[in-house]
């Protein structure tokens, strides 16, 4: 029996989110700090939704690094695989406030130090979903440590997943970033992209039956495109697209982290065994909610009520 529901692997890091809405980095005066990154958001979420979520991440043996380990821990979130290193400090990102797709800078440093010695077999033989991102696997070691790793999960029978978040500047070029994605494809994972991540990874407005193309020609069954505001696509292989609204929000107070919240839910339902159709819906509701509040999810709200 796998006992581990998600294995999150790659950067968990503190966000400073510019507290003045709808203004680029220049005009931004101030910030709040959050614990930020993708993967380190899915395992939180995924910890808050009650499932076993373990992290593997590298931070700076410091203060922010100390804040990591507590809040995750706080959270639920199995922290044994995070490594404090002394020689390089936790990687910081500062992030627009926008109902958009943020301007961001980062500061990289230990998020990339990830080793194979911090993923055993044994924790792979008992792992439901293997998660992680296309900022992980933008340089190495991180880079190879995930990929030779998802190899090792994908033949102990273990489903991969990754949120293809390609952004120009933490690659080395274009190329390798399509060769570091293709390569991880071929383990068939649940993919999630957005339009603006395939804007920016094939550097034109493809048309969504082109985006689901490349994906399944290099493997991969499952394909799932954020919208935005117009909501969801999926796309399985040989089968009908199912086009799902999104739920329609008022006031929108931060959208940095809805991509991560969204596929936390679907991660979540999918653990759950749930049609892909329910998937979907619970992915939208969790997006929903992550875009009424700034920075994450709220600790104290039972999601599971909003949700099923």
């Amino acid at each position: 029996m796998k006992n581990i529901d998600i294995l999150c692997v790659g950067e968990v890091l503190v966000d400073f989110i510019g507290h003045q809405t709808e203004v680029l980095i220049n005009n931004t005066r101030d910030y709040h700090r959050y614990l930020g990154g993708s993967p380190a958001n899915v395992a939180m979420n995924s910890a808050r939704l009650g499932l076993k979520s373990v992290m593997v991440a590298t931070v700076g043996k410091d203060g922010f690094g100390e804040y990591i380990f507590e809040r995750l821990s706080e959270i639920g979130v199995v922290v044994e695989n995070i490594k404090m290193i002394d020689n390089e400090p936790t990687s910081v990102i500062f992030v627009s406030r926008t109902d958009g797709t943020p301007d961001f800078i980062p500061f990289r440093k230990a998020d990339s130090c990830i080793t194979e010695d911090q993923i055993s077999k044994e924790m792979l033989a008992n792992t439901k979903v293997y998660h992680t991102t296309c900022f992980a696997l933008s340089k190495k070691p991180a880079q190879s440590t995930i990929l030779n790793k998802a190899k090792e999960a994908f033949n102990l029978g273990c489903q991969l997943s990754i949120d293809v978040n390609y952004a120009k500047k933490l690659w080395s070029s274009q190329e390798e970033a399509l060769n570091i994605i293709k390569a991880y494809c071929k383990y068939n994972p649940l993919v999630k992209v957005s339009e603006d991540d395939m804007s920016r990874l094939f550097e034109e407005d493809l048309p969504h039956d082109k985006i689901f193309e490349f994906f399944h020609n290099e493997g991969v069954d499952t394909v799932c495109l954020t919208l935005g505001s117009k909501g969801v696509k999926l796309s399985q292989k040989g089968k009908a697209i199912i086009e799902l609204p999104a739920i329609k929000i008022d006031v929108v107070m931060d959208a940095t982290g809805a991509g991560d919240a969204f596929w936390s839910g679907f991660l979540f339902a999918h653990i759950k065994e749930k049609p892909v159709e329910e998937c979907l819906q619970i992915a939208l509701k969790l997006a929903a909610l992550k875009l009424q509040n700034v920075g994450r999810l709220p600790d104290n709200i039972n999601i599971l009520s909003e949700l099923l």
